[in-house]
């Protein structure tokens, strides 16, 4: 199995719109973060975990040409907003099985009703993505690409964003904790990703780096990579202060996972 990071950005991004600290200068392609968006590969498909505003470009950049399923791990819309691209592999009429927590359904179906509303047909010449919803809550188990994905509920402010674990991998994105449950199903995993913002202040809904690592710590996980950072850290200055075992993610990086 292997877990490739399409984009490991907050929901402002990496260059910043106007900013010109270190980050947002730098030359080091891996401080280049577009919003969240990863790829899960099995032996017979692939997951996409959410639909980020950059999802052609980062498609593009990684060289995928073909996605099998969808995973959305919650509705902000860093993580929604780049659903039209997935039109690139439905366009012939054959629909893509997409994963939505239970409580989200209604929601993303409001929110982009030109794809879910059956009466609704894409002009001649046009086409628009074709999704067939299945709800998902925690404490089941689902069959996803040959591989069996258990979702993992997380808290993020008011709301919940749902992860999962998947053999050896555990993913978690725009988490502010791991309940006991969440380690529960998290344990001993060999691969686990998690947000995290930055060193320091804590934040009312995400991770920041010491959160990070001792959640990473109380989960067991042999690997550890951290998502969804922001522009107030560089990929340098983690490598420099991560302690053994955890490390950066970059858009682009591919993890071999047992």
């Amino acid at each position: 199995m292997k877990l490739t990071f399409l984009g490991t950005g907050t929901s402002f991004g990496v260059p910043v719109i106007g900013c010109d600290c270190e980050a947002c200068t730098s030359t080091d392609p891996r401080d280049q973060r577009t919003r969240h968006g990863a790829l899960v590969e099995t032996d017979v498909g692939r997951l996409l975990v959410d639909t980020p505003p950059e999802l052609r470009l980062q498609l593009v950049a990684t060289g995928v040409d073909s996605v099998d399923a969808l995973w959305f791990t919650h509705i902000h819309a860093d993580h929604i907003h780049g659903i039209d691209d997935v039109r690139a592999f439905t366009a012939r009429g054959a629909e893509m099985p997409a994963y939505v927590p239970r409580e989200y359904r209604r929601a993303l179906e409001s929110h982009f009703k030109y794809i879910f509303d059956d009466s609704f047909h894409a002009p001649k010449g046009s086409s628009k993505p074709h999704l067939r919803l299945t709800e998902f809550d925690v404490g089941e188990t689902l069959r996803i690409v040959g591989r069996d994905f258990i979702p993992v509920r997380v808290p993020h402010g008011d709301c919940s964003v749902y992860g999962f674990r998947v053999g050896d991998l555990g993913y978690v994105t725009d988490g502010k904790s791991l309940p006991p449950e969440a380690i529960e199903v998290l344990s001993g995993v060999d691969v686990l990703v998690l947000n995290a913002l930055w060193f320091g202040r804590p934040h009312p809904s995400h991770f920041n780096v010491e959160e990070a690592v001792e959640a990473a710590r109380a989960v067991g996980a042999r690997r550890t990579y951290l998502t969804h950072l922001t522009h107030r850290v560089t990929h340098r200055e983690l490598l420099e202060r991560l302690p053994d075992g955890v490390f950066p993610a970059y858009d682009g990086l591919s993890v071999e996972v047992a």
